[in-house]
């Protein structure tokens, strides 16, 4: 799962990303309206946690601009405006849901999980394949009942091809649903990853690489 938080409150926005990524989701990080338009305009999110308050582009422009060229990215407005009326107004914008500041961080993380759900085609809380059980509230993985003791990208990587339902997932699609913006598309760093977890799987194999397509779960 790719995010994007955008808010000018540079402490929350960082601590909101820190959170969610110790949550397995990939999160790219700004702190003005600009920023988050750019951001959006080159990269595929599930879910955008939008302050309403930011320098450049407002969050209440930025909301109705991605609803109207990025439906396929769930919207969250943050707000320190608690009234009904405010409410919604930021739904009306376009946004699909709205949280009011201070919130409880295990609130922003459940509604961040049901946009995300909402993106995509349902899958059931745990994923079961092959001897495989993810299961995503939990963050738990185990193949045969053995845990499998991931690290937080390991098992994005594992939750993101488990969702492929054997299907092949480009090194591509890797990087935009487990990594960031950071992450250097030519390094190795999901080779790596897919050793690891291939090791921590165990035998017999169950992670494939396919030649120039990417891999997949499978026997």
């Amino acid at each position: 799962m790719r995010v994007l938080v955008a808010d000018d409150e540079r402490l929350l926005a960082d601590t909101i990303a820190l959170g969610l990524r110790r949550e397995a989701m990939a999160v790219d990080v700004c702190y003005d309206g600009d920023g988050a338009h750019e951001r959006l305009s080159v990269h595929r999110y599930d879910v955008a946690v939008l302050d309403r308050d930011m320098p450049g582009r407002s969050g209440d422009d930025l909301c109705r601009w991605a609803a109207r060229e990025r439906p396929e990215t769930r919207l969250l407005l943050l707000t320190a405006a608690a009234g009904v009326y405010d409410r919604v107004e930021g739904l009306g914008l376009g946004a699909d849901d709205y949280l009011t500041k201070p919130f409880a961080f295990a609130e922003l993380v459940a509604r961040v999980r049901a946009l995300a759900r909402r993106t995509a085609p349902a899958l059931p809380p745990v994923l079961e394949q092959d001897g495989i059980v993810v299961d995503v509230a939990s963050r738990t993985a185990t193949r045969d009942g053995r845990p499998l003791g991931l690290t937080t990208k390991e098992f994005g990587l594992l939750h993101a091809l488990m969702r492929a339902r054997g299907q092949t997932v480009t090194t591509e699609d890797l990087l935009e649903q487990v990594w960031d913006e950071h992450t250097d598309p030519f390094t190795n760093v999901i080779r790596v990853a897919v050793m690891t977890l291939r090791r921590k799987l165990g035998e017999p194999a169950i992670l494939h690489t396919v030649p120039r397509a990417g891999y997949r779960i499978g026997r």
